[in-house]
């Protein structure tokens, strides 16, 4: 149990969020009086009386507006708030500070270098799939790569992944549904946690192989190989060839060992998923403290979710390293408002029950909190959807707020390894790329203790300093990037968390 029943999170804030379950009549010391019903842990309650059209308060910052009057102390949700106006886009560079140089000798951790000069944390073998079509022979393939013989041979190979997705044919052979594809394929197979890639297609498809390794080539060190079922002759004569292949291939893959990196080399995806009202109080800034520590030393981190910054965008443009990168920005959110109101949806239907249950109301209200993972970092760049992310510092990767297409446009961007918060008990993981797991409260952090690497709730429960938790979380980074296995990676994720974004039509 916290020492304190509620918190009041910035000065200017009307609203306090509950740190325990609260029961009606409750009184403490910063409440406005005995409360006139219940308020679930994570929840918010009125620290004053909140007139209908009134702006709801949190962080200092809008996340709507009351839609009925709410009496001093009760319970602040969705049945009394409602989306508003917000601050938009903000001044350019207002809030742009240069972060401290980091005290202390180099920080280092062991990775494999490759021979385009980026270094993976891990090294596996991955079987590409150019469409749908071939995803089960992909599977087929790496189940006997992984069940033969010579697979023992080459414990530095740390596994054969399938690489299967639901697109690649039934799609119009040009436009941005095809390029979105076409890119986070060619993004993944020049991942550095890959030491060889065998893509695997059907032969018919709309998305060709040629297409794929036109151009400059897919991998430097050249441990790539192409095949077709209908060319090599069907099923099974294809996973016999791409078996054998694949033996040639992880005898290559095996001469990689790991070798001294600098923090400059590391390029980490920030995530949140299944978020509650502690998110944007424990873990996400505790993230946050984490990245500035990367981004000082020369690191690369990427924030994205575009969906869920839309609120705070003025947060992050006032950090713009230049106004071109605060006008890319606003481009991309103005991009979805039109984007969805021409599916008939609305930018505030993003909070999911789950966050909804958790304590979360408007999108406002969650985005507030998920940017708090981009620390105070300078935004260096904004990129589009699997770009190769080039720039160092904080970027900002226009991506939808479904993690797991989220975090397969991070790892298109070059991503060696993902950071994930989550308050509701996200599972997930993302093979090639480790995957670690922050619980932003301890209850939840204890019941699903297989699953989650970190405990962030003890900002909360014990008064950990934020910055104190960043340092812990980065040096939990290092230790990952050097080999220390995750939970998500004990349990064996990764199989399926491969999701494309695809826009346009399915013909």
């Amino acid at each position: 149990m916290p020492a304190a029943l509620a918190t009041r999170l910035h000065p200017d804030d009307n609203v306090l969020i509950a740190l325990a379950d609260l029961a009606a009549g409750a009184t403490a010391e910063g409440f406005p009086g005995p409360l006139p019903g219940p308020v679930p842990r994570g929840h918010k309650l009125a620290a004053q009386a909140i007139a209908p059209g009134e702006r709801v308060i949190r962080y200092g910052q809008t996340i709507g507006a009351a839609t009925a009057a709410i009496a001093a102390g009760a319970h602040v949700h969705s049945h009394n708030l409602g989306m508003s106006g917000h601050d938009g886009g903000g001044v350019p560079g207002s809030a742009l500070r240069p972060l401290p140089s980091p005290p202390g000798p180099e920080r280092q951790f062991q990775g494999y270098h490759r021979a385009d000069g980026r270094v993976g944390t891990r090294n596996f073998l991955g079987v590409l799939t150019s469409v749908n079509c071939s995803g089960s022979v992909a599977r087929f393939i790496a189940e006997a790569a992984e069940a033969a013989p010579w697979r023992s041979a080459f414990a530095n190979v740390d596994g054969i992944v399938p690489i299967v997705h639901g697109s690649g044919c039934g799609m119009a052979g040009a436009g941005a549904g095809f390029d979105l594809l076409l890119r986070t394929l060619k993004g993944w197979a020049r991942n550095p946690n890959f030491g060889g890639i065998l893509l695997v297609g059907l032969g018919c498809e709309v998305l060709q192989l040629a297409d794929l390794v036109a151009g400059a080539r897919l991998r430097a060190d050249d441990n790539f190989r192409t095949m077709t079922i209908q060319a090599t002759g069907g099923t099974r004569a294809t996973v016999e060839r791409g078996t054998a292949l694949l033996a040639e291939m992880a005898a290559r893959a095996d001469r990689a060992r790991r070798a001294p990196a600098p923090v400059s080399a590391l390029t980490v995806a920030l995530q949140c998923g299944g978020s509650d009202g502690y998110s944007g109080i424990t873990a996400n800034p505790a993230l946050g403290a984490a990245s500035d520590l990367i981004v000082a030393r020369g690191g690369t981190t990427i924030l994205s979710e575009t969906p869920e910054i839309y609120g705070a965008e003025h947060l992050l443009t006032a950090r713009a390293a230049d106004p071109a990168v605060a006008r890319r920005l606003i481009d991309r959110i103005r991009w979805w408002e039109a984007y969805v109101a021409r599916e008939g949806g609305a930018m505030d239907n993003n909070p999911s029950p789950g966050n909804k249950r958790g304590g979360l109301t408007t999108i406002l209200e969650k985005s507030l909190g998920a940017v708090a993972k981009g620390g105070t970092a300078p935004l260096a760049a904004v990129c589009g959807y699997g770009e190769e992310v080039t720039a160092k510092g904080l970027v900002f990767m226009d991506t939808p707020g479904y993690d797991p297409c989220s975090v397969t446009g991070q790892v298109a961007g070059g991503a060696n390894l993902v950071v994930f918060t989550t308050g509701r008990g996200s599972v997930s993981g993302f093979k090639p790329v480790p995957c670690i797991k922050l619980a932003t409260n301890s209850e939840m952090h204890a019941r699903m203790a297989g699953d989650m690497d970190l405990d962030c709730g003890d900002i909360v429960e014990r008064g950990v300093p934020v910055a104190a938790k960043g340092a812990e979380i980065f040096e939990l980074i290092l230790r990952v990037a050097s080999g220390e296995r995750t939970k998500s990676e004990a349990l064996g994720f990764g199989g399926v968390e491969f999701v494309p974004w695809q826009i346009g039509a399915v013909m």
